[in-house]
């Protein structure tokens, strides 16, 4: 593999608009140069699920999404969509790309939605949802906070990858930094973004032209 991961980062949005066209240029060098996805996926599905009814778009169900359970950008990897976002120089793949999301059913259905995630490129992390309205489990919460922490006190990565809106992710975002891990944030700027989690983030990239696409 590459051992240099150059990303350009252009900023168009608002809060940096006195940058104009200028480009911010984050070059990770190989000591750097390891980094890791982490995807709320119940957050970003259920975000993603409200942004195109917003938006009168349908989602069609099929590898990349089902409903209330799981949602990512059709035929792109994570490293894909990042490229989409960013304008790169060399990059390695992520060390791992974790999806996190809850579901109804049993034990087998879980299951079958691990083996979806994991054939679109996904680690899944898939906990068992109680009654009918989404309603996030502890377990999901407590095991990303957990992997993002472990891995990054193990320096398993330096770069961290999380997709995600809910301003709850804050003080990891700012305990990761605290230990220099340089923090990239995507996520929907129209649908449930958390502005304090904007500006916690090293980087931030929208993710809602991608939803254009999916319909």
């Amino acid at each position: 593999m590459s051992d240099t991961f150059a990303v350009s980062f252009r900023i168009p949005n608002p809060c940096y608009a006195d940058l104009g066209s200028t480009m911010l240029k984050l070059d990770i060098s190989s000591s750097l140069g390891r980094w890791m996805c982490f995807v709320d996926g119940e957050n970003l599905t259920f975000r993603a699920q409200a942004l195109a009814k917003k938006r009168q778009r349908r989602l069609p169900p099929g590898p990349y999404y089902e409903p209330d359970t799981f949602f990512w950008f059709r035929g792109l990897r994570t490293i894909d969509v990042i490229l989409r976002a960013f304008e790169t120089g060399s990059y390695d793949l992520p060390l791992r790309s974790y999806y996190y999301t809850t579901a109804r059913g049993d034990d087998s259905r879980l299951q079958e939605i691990r083996q979806n995630l994991r054939a679109i490129g996904f680690d899944p992390q898939v906990f068992k949802r109680a009654g009918e309205e989404p309603n996030k489990s502890k377990g999901l919460d407590i095991t990303l906070a957990k992997d993002i922490l472990g891995h990054g006190f193990r320096t398993n990565y330096n770069v961290l990858f999380l997709f995600a809106g809910d301003g709850d992710y804050v003080p990891l975002v700012e305990e990761m930094k605290r230990i220099g891990k340089i923090v990239v944030v995507g996520f929907f700027e129209e649908s449930g973004l958390s502005p304090a989690l904007r500006l916690a983030a090293d980087r931030f990239f929208p993710l809602d032209s991608l939803l254009e696409e999916q319909s």
